[in-house]
C-alpha cells in the first residue's frame, strides 16, 4: 500500500468510525441485505466465489450519502451467502489512472488466481463537457490475494484503445472465457448519443483487441451500462444435452416509458443472443432486436445487476437496490441517518422456455423462524406482525383477482394478469405506483427486510423491488384472492 493509499484508507476508517453510531441506530437498517457501513453504495462489483468463499465488492463512497465523493470498492465476504464480513476497501483511488474514482468492474477466476478488472475514472482540468472530451476511462486489472488484499495495478486498455467515434463514457468491464480465448465487454456511448457494447478478445488476460461492437436495430438509449454476457442452459429435465444460450444483460439509459415498461428513470434487462454471432469478427456491429429486451425488475429500485457462476454451477445475480438521478421523483430517508442504498439478495437464474426466472437463493430458508398463522375473516386472510423481517408465500393463487395489503401503507393487487404495486401514503418517500403484467398470477413470494421489499411473481417469472419506510413495527397483513398463505419471521 503506497502512502496515498494509506491516507485514503485512514480517512475512510475515520469516517466509518465517526458515523457508525448514528447509522446502526437507524430502525430502517436491513437484516439480511448488504448495505454500506456508512455513506453511499451503488453497483455490485467483482462478484465471485474464490477458494470456497463468496466475495461481493461494491461501489462505495463513505464520505457522503449522495455519492458525490470519490468512489472506492467496498468488500464483503461470506462462506454461506448469509453471514457476511466487511473487509474494508481494498481498491482505492490512489493512482493516476483512477484518481477520481474506482468505477465498476468484475472478477475473473482461473487456475486458483482471482483477477479484478475495473474502470479508472479521471477528469482532466479544463473547460470540458466530460462526455466527449475531458475524461479518461482506462481498464485496469489487479490480482486478488486469498487474504483479501490486492496486487499491483496494471492498465490493460487506455482511452486511446477505444474506437474514435465513441465518447469518454466507456466503462464496467466484464470478463469470461470461451474455448481458448478470453472476452471482455464494456458499456459505451457513441459520440452521436447511442448506447453500445464493445467486445474485446485476449489470449492472456492482459493484451486485448477489439472483436466487435454490439448495438441495436433501432434507437435504444444513449448509454448502455454494466454489460454482462453469460450462458444459461434451458431448464429441461427430459433433455439429455441442454445447449447453452448466451445472454446479454445491460442497463440502458434514455428510454421512454411505454405503459408498464421502462417506468424508472433508467432500466436494466436482458436479451437472448444468437450464440454464433457472439464470437464473430465483423466490421459492422452486431445489431440486436431490442423488442426482445426483457426487464429484470418492475419495481422502483433496481439497477446495474451483475451475475457470476458459483462452485455449484448456479448463475447468481445481485443488483443495486437503488437508481441514479431519482432525486426529483423519490428519496430515501435513511440519508438522515448517514447511509443510502443496498444490494439485492442473490437470485438464482433459470432459463425456461426462452425466459429467465429469478428466485431467492435457497440458503435464505435457513433464516426462517416459527411459522406464523393467519385468521380467516370472511374472504380475507388476516394477521398482525410484530417484525419487519419476514417471508410470505402465496403458493396457490387460483383467483384472477386479489390483493395483498401491508398495514395502511401499500398494496399489491392483481386483476386478469395486470399486477400493481402502489403506495397508499408517504411510506414510499415519493414512490407511487408500478405495473407489471403476467398471463396469470399463480404464486407470490415476498421477502421483506425492514425498509426493503422484493416480490417474486410466478416463481420469479417477474420481480418487483422497492424501498419502503414504515413508521410502526407492528402492522397487519391482509390477503384476498387465495385461501393458502405461509408466513415466517426471519432471524
Amino acid at each position: 500500500m503506497n502512502a496515498l493509499a494509506k491516507l485514503l484508507d485512514q480517512e475512510r476508517h475515520r469516517v466509518e468510525s465517526e458515523n457508525k453510531l448514528i447509522v446502526t441506530q437507524d430502525p430502517w437498517r436491513l437484516k439480511y441485505h448488504l448495505m454500506p457501513p456508512v455513506g453511499w453504495l451503488n453497483d455490485p462489483n467483482g462478484l465471485c466465489q474464490y477458494q470456497g468463499e463468496y466475495h461481493v465488492f461494491f461501489q462505495y463512497c463513505p464520505y457522503t450519502v449522495d455519492g458525490s465523493g470519490v468512489k472506492l470498492w467496498g468488500h464483503y465476504s461470506s462462506k454461506d451467502l448469509l453471514n457476511w464480513v466487511y473487509r474494508g476497501t481494498p481498491l482505492l483511488a490512489d493512482s493516476p489512472w483512477d484518481c477520481h474514482g474506482v468505477y465498476s468492474g468484475s472478477a475473473y477466476i482461473e487456475n486458483d488466481h482471482a483477477y479484478l478488472y475495473y474502470t479508472g475514472n479521471v477528469k482532466f482540468p479544463g473547460d470540458y463537457d466530460y462526455i466527449n472530451k475531458g475524461r479518461g476511462a482506462a481498464t485496469i486489472r489487479v490480482e486478488l490475494n486469498p487474504d483479501g488484499t490486492i496486487g499491483q495495478k496494471q492498465k490493460v486498455l487506455d482511452t486511446d484503445d477505444y474506437p474514435e467515434d465513441y465518447s469518454c463514457h466507456i466503462r464496467d468491464p466484464k470478463i469470461w472465457r470461451q474455448d481458448d480465448s478470453y472476452f471482455m465487454v464494456l458499456g459505451a456511448r457513441t459520440k452521436d448519443g447511442h448506447g453500445r457494447v464493445l467486445q474485446y478478445q485476449s489470449k492472456d488476460l492482459e493484451n486485448w483487441t477489439l472483436l466487435q461492437e454490439i448495438g441495436s436495430l433501432s434507437d435504444f438509449g444513449y448509454m448502455w451500462e454494466c454489460p454482462d454476457i453469460f450462458q444459461l442452459a434451458e431448464d429441461d429435465a427430459s433433455a439429455i444435452v441442454t445447449p447453452q444460450t448466451h445472454v446479454l444483460s445491460f442497463s440502458p439509459q434514455g428510454l421512454t416509458r411505454d405503459k408498464e415498461h421502462f417506468q424508472n428513470v433508467y432500466q436494466s434487462g436482458y436479451i437472448l443472443l444468437d450464440s454464433e454471432k457472439v464470437y464473430l469478427t465483423e466490421e459492422k456491429p452486431y445489431l440486436l432486436d431490442t423488442d426482445t429486451f426483457s426487464e429484470w425488475d418492475y419495481g422502483f429500485d433496481f439497477y446495474a445487476p451483475q451475475t457470476f457462476t458459483d462452485q455449484n454451477g448456479r448463475q447468481l445475480l445481485i443488483a443495486w437496490i437503488g437508481l441514479p438521478d431519482i432525486e426529483d421523483e423519490y428519496q430515501n430517508p435513511t440519508t438522515e441517518h448517514g447511509w443510502q442504498h443496498a444490494l439485492s439478495i442473490p437470485r438464482v437464474l433459470t432459463l425456461k422456455s426462452g425466459k429467465i426466472y429469478q428466485e431467492p437463493i435457497p440458503e435464505l430458508k435457513n433464516l426462517r423462524q416459527i411459522q406464523r398463522r393467519f385468521e380467516q375473516k370472511g374472504s380475507e386472510l388476516f394477521t398482525v406482525l410484530d417484525t419487519r423481517a419476514y417471508e410470505l408465500s402465496l403458493p396457490e393463487i387460483r383467483s384472477d383477482r386479489g390483493r395483498l395489503k401491508i398495514g395502511d401503507d401499500l398494496e399489491f393487487t392483481w386483476q386478469a394478469g395486470l399486477c400493481t404495486l402502489q403506495f397508499l401514503n408517504q411510506t414510499g418517500a415519493g414512490r407511487s405506483k408500478r405495473l407489471c403484467r403476467v398471463d396469470k398470477l399463480s404464486s407470490l413470494r415476498l421477502m421483506a427486510d425492514h425498509s426493503l421489499l422484493e416480490l417474486y411473481l410466478n416463481d420469479g417469472e417477474k420481480v418487483m423491488t422497492t424501498r419502503y419506510y414504515p413508521q410502526q413495527i407492528v402492522h397487519t397483513l391482509k390477503i384476498e384472492g387465495t385461501d393458502l398463505a405461509n408466513l415466517w419471521g426471519l432471524a
